[in-house]
C-alpha cells in the first residue's frame, strides 16, 4: 500500500531512517529546495518538492500518510490529506496549534471516515514498555507525580512559526503529560494552578496541580519554566517506585529499600533510532493502534492541557 511522508525537516529525517530500517517503500513530499537538499544529504532519499497540493494534483492520494511538518502546518496538512481521500494518517503531536484547530480537524476526520493517530513517541519507549510490565505485575499504579519543566533560556531564541512558542505546553510539554495520563488515566477530580509569564509564553511560567484519575490513581505535577529542572515521571505501585528521569531510561526502587536500580534496555531500537519512533511507526503501519492517542481522545486531552496552561 502506498505511503507518503509529508515534510522534509529534521523530524521527517528521523521517520525516513525508520522506514528505511523497516525496508518499506515510501515517497517524501516536501516544499522548498533547501530542506529537500538537507533531507537527501542526511538520508539518501529523494524528495518531491513543490508541496502537498501539487503532489495530490499529480498523483492519486496514498493509502497512508505520516505528517511531520511544523506545528503550525500540522492541522491544515492533515485536513488536506483527509479531504483528498487518505483514510489512515499518523500526525506529529499535538495535531494543531490550539483546541479550536484540533476540534475542527477532528470534525473533518469524522465526516470523511478517516483514522488519525497522534505520534506521541514516548508511549513507545522501551523504558515505558518495561514500566507497563511492572505495573501489570504489581496490580496497577497507586499514585504518580510528574514534572514538565522547560528550559526557557534555550527556547527563547528558537525561531518557530507564529503561535508555536505561545502554546509550548501543548506543542512540547504535552509529551510528558500525555504519557502520564496514558498510564494512570485521565483526571476525574482535580485542581490546577498557574502563575507568572514569559515573553514567549505569556499565559504562565509556573504550573502545579493534583487530583485523582478515572483509574483511582492519585497524582500531582509541577513545572517551573523560570527555574532549573527537567522532564520526569514517577509511578508508585505496591512493590516498586518506577522512575522515568530521563524518560528514555527506567529506574526502579523496590519496596523496602531506597536503592535506585537502573534497568537494562530491552533492545537497541531506542539507541539506533530516535527513541520510540521505530515501534511507533511499525505499530501504525501494521494497524496495531491500542497504544496510540486517537484524534477524538486528543480533543479531550487538549481541553485538560489548556486548563493546566491557562490558555
Amino acid at each position: 500500500m502506498s505511503l507518503w511522508l509529508i515534510g522534509a525537516g529534521g523530524m521527517a529525517q528521523k521517520y525516513a531512517q525508520v522506514l528505511q530500517g523497516l525496508h518499506l517503500p515510501f515517497e517524501v513530499i516536501g516544499r522548498g529546495a533547501d530542506s529537500a537538499a538537507k533531507f537527501e544529504n542526511a538520508t539518501g532519499k529523494s524528495v518531491r518538492t513543490g508541496g502537498l497540493t501539487d503532489a495530490l494534483r499529480a498523483d492519486k492520494a496514498p493509502a497512508k500518510a505520516i505528517v511531520a511538518v511544523g506545528v503550525e502546518q500540522l492541522a491544515p496538512t492533515t485536513a488536506e490529506l483527509i479531504r483528498a481521500g487518505v483514510k489512515r494518517i499518523m500526525v506529529e503531536k499535538p495535531a494543531g496549534l490550539d483546541l479550536v484547530e484540533i476540534e475542527s480537524l477532528n470534525r473533518i476526520a469524522e465526516e470523511n471516515g478517516a483514522s488519525v493517530l497522534l505520534a506521541y513517541n514516548r508511549r513507545f519507549y522501551g523504558s515505558v514498555q518495561q514500566a507497563r510490565q511492572y505495573i501489570a505485575e504489581d496490580d496497577g499504579v497507586l499514585s504518580a507525580q510528574f514534572e514538565f519543566t522547560e528550559w526557557s533560556h534555550v527556547i527563547a531564541p528558537l525561531v518557530k512559526g507564529s503561535g508555536v512558542k505561545e502554546r509550548w505546553l501543548l506543542g512540547n510539554s504535552s509529551h510528558v503529560i500525555d504519557l502520564a495520563f496514558h498510564l494512570i488515566g485521565r483526571p476525574a477530580d482535580w485542581k490546577c494552578w498557574h502563575a507568572g509569564s514569559i515573553d514567549w509564553h505569556p499565559a504562565a511560567a509556573r504550573f502545579a496541580g493534583a487530583g485523582i484519575t478515572e483509574q483511582n490513581v492519585m497524582f500531582s505535577f509541577l513545572a517551573d519554566w523560570q527555574a532549573p529542572g527537567r522532564w520526569g515521571l514517577e509511578l508508585l505501585t505496591a512493590k516498586r517506585r518506577l522512575i522515568l528521569r530521563p524518560m528514555e531510561q527506567l529506574q526502579v526502587t523496590p519496596l523496602g529499600t531506597v536503592k535506585i536500580e537502573g534497568m537494562e534496555p530491552l533492545d537497541n531500537l531506542d539507541q539506533d533510532y530516535k527513541p520510540g519512533l521505530y515501534r511507533q511507526t511499525q505499530a501504525f503501519l501494521e494497524g496495531n493502534d491500542h497504544l496510540f492517542c486517537t484524534l477524538p481522545e486528543q480533543v479531550e486531552n487538549v481541553r485538560i492541557y489548556s486548563e493546566m496552561a491557562g490558555y
